[in-house]
């Protein structure tokens, strides 16, 4: 998309890069809408963990989608790291 560069240049003071708040803001929608798994958010943004993209979304106001599953799995995965 574009905007003015009068507009731009005022948002840039103010926010920043545009481009990658844009894609952050999109990131948030749609994982908020259900488009975008947590997995597909953290491809998109390029983070290197969980953990920053459920912080990217708590920052966003964005709520986690935790099943049941999801917290079962996390055990597992935290009692099998503990027994090592």
């Amino acid at each position: 998309f574009s905007l003015p560069e009068d507009l731009a240049r005022r948002l840039k003071q103010k926010w920043g890069d545009l481009s990658r708040g844009a894609l952050e803001s999109v990131a948030a929608q749609g994982y908020r809408d259900s488009s975008l798994t947590l997995g597909e958010v953290r491809a998109l943004l390029g983070h290197e963990t969980r953990m920053q993209t459920e912080a990217f979304l708590k920052e966003r106001g964005a709520l986690l989608d935790y099943s049941e599953e999801d917290l079962e799995e996390d055990l597992q995965v935290a009692l099998e790291t503990a027994g090592k």
